[in-house]
């Protein structure tokens, strides 16, 4: 879950409200509100606010998140991180000490049957 160094980042100082979409990574330490699409790693950082459903291939939130979200790999929620929202990945991580209000679906297929 390494961020590439030339990911983008939208910095402290900015608001961006909207639809976001790419193929690059990105680290979001601003605002974001709206929608976002992303085909890559997407970090929110501890001073980052998203407030929009968000898709990625890799979600790794330090900051806030209110929104639902789905990857595709994985999701990681980190000790300090706040989400609010339904998360859907094959593999979700919330770490000791961070806040999460929602639901889990991990796209797990059930037995026949069941």
């Amino acid at each position: 879950m390494a961020i590439q160094t030339d990911a983008c980042v939208i910095g402290q100082g900015i608001s961006i409200n909207g639809r976001l979409t790419g193929d690059e990574d990105l680290v979001i330490e601003g605002r974001v509100e709206g929608t976002i699409a992303l085909n890559n790693h997407l970090m929110v950082e501890v001073t980052g606010t998203v407030v929009a459903d968000v898709e990625a291939v890799e979600l790794t939130v330090r900051g806030t998140v209110s929104g639902n979200i789905a990857a595709s790999q994985v999701v990681s929620i980190q000790a300090d991180a706040t989400v609010v929202g339904d998360v859907r990945a094959p593999r979700i991580i919330i770490e000791d000490g961070a806040r999460f209000k929602g639901n889990i679906d991990m796209d797990v297929p059930l037995p026949e049957g069941l």
